[in-house]
């Protein structure tokens, strides 16, 4: 039986094969009346098997996802696949073409949209198809972000803690199974609008990624991101070869197998500009520090008499995030310092402290 979605045509989502197409997302502005903006789309299907949907580029300056993606359709072929792979490269297409974090069409951050509305503007129909066409489609979810132009990560699987203890066990499997060095840990729903929160509202398994950023690509975060999604696939039980999938880190580069760093992003992590002016960082990605550490300091641009301010960490942790551009304002947060769990998991569903 046929399963077609009106704004996704072309694509029979019970049909298996591999389908090529896109979101037909309308939009009319004062150079387009009643135009398409086609936000590609790809079906992978090889049967019986559990679906999986993979996004990359909801924000547009993130780019170890889209590559990712735009691999994995090209090399995949549907005699590998045990039931359905549904993968977005660009999920948000103007905001990729522009190479910014949301588009200039409508300005609306598409990870704080959902569950959208179809009758919105192209953010909003964006975020509509995720949550109410293709969520409920999928057995598991996987959304690929980096830092972007604004900011670098420790190269991390990214979660929300809960909302279950069964949805809990089964995020930090797949976390186990992804194998990034670090995994940030969040409170249950952290942003109301995001593609994590719709899944866990859907009651569907889902990690995100933080994999770097800067707006750039690095070579050995892509890398080990590679091996770490054929081998989330694997455990996800969507490739047919799964054992050779998830062996696929006994090959790689030295220190795949070392045990992850599970850190926690908590209400005092944020060290945010309290002047206007540059930003020099103190500390380096995945260094420990202590509460009262130099972190960053802020230098004066027109008043040249006035003395640098200094800021430091607010609690012991790990530098998790760093800012790249180097400009702030009062409120700009420049370095997140998280908690730092070492290699045990963080349990439970509760609100960290």
């Amino acid at each position: 039986m046929s399963l077609h979605i009106p704004r996704i045509p072309g694509i029979d989502f019970a049909a298996n094969g591999k389908q090529l197409g896109y979101l037909e997302i309308e939009h009319s502005d004062n150079e387009n009346d009643a135009a398409v903006i086609p936000s590609p789309i790809a079906v992978i299907s090889g049967g019986d098997g559990p679906t999986v949907l993979l996004v990359a580029g909801t924000h547009g300056d993130e780019y170890e996802g889209q590559v990712l993606l735009q691999e994995l359709i090209r090399s995949l072929n549907p005699d590998e696949v045990s039931g359905r792979l549904i993968i977005l490269p660009a999920l948000n297409i103007t905001a990729v073409r522009e190479g910014s974090r949301v588009s200039t069409v409508d300005r609306v951050n598409l990870n704080r949209a959902l569950p959208g509305r179809a009758d919105g503007g192209p953010t909003q129909q964006i975020a509509s198809i995720v949550a109410e066409e293709l969520i409920p489609m999928a057995d598991f979810v996987m959304d690929i972000h980096s830092g972007g132009i604004a900011s670098e990560y420790v190269p991390s699987a990214f979660v929300y803690q809960g909302p279950t203890p069964e949805l809990w066990a089964e995020k930090r499997a797949a976390v186990a199974a992804f194998n990034a060095p670090y995994s940030v840990v969040v409170k249950p729903m952290l942003k109301a609008g995001s593609i994590s929160g719709a899944a866990d509202r859907a009651g569907v398994p889902m990690i995100s990624t933080e994999l770097g950023g800067g707006g750039t690509v690095s070579l050995p975060i892509l890398k080990r991101a590679r091996r770490g999604l054929r081998a989330l696939l694997g455990h996800w039980g969507v490739l047919k070869d799964a054992a050779a999938a998830q062996g696929a880190h006994a090959a790689g580069i030295p220190g795949d197998a070392e045990p992850i760093q599970w850190i926690e992003l908590v209400p005092q992590s944020p060290v945010n500009s309290t002047m206007a002016g540059l930003f020099e960082p103190v500390v380096e990605l995945g260094q420990h520090v202590r509460a009262g550490d130099l972190v960053a300091r802020v230098h004066a641009v027109e008043e040249l008499d006035r003395p640098s301010k200094d800021f430091f960490a607010p609690i012991d942790g790990v530098v998790a995030i760093v800012r790249r551009p180097t400009r702030v304002n009062v409120g700009t947060t420049m370095v997140n310092i998280a908690v730092d769990h070492g290699t045990t998991p963080v349990e439970g569903n509760h609100e960290p402290s």
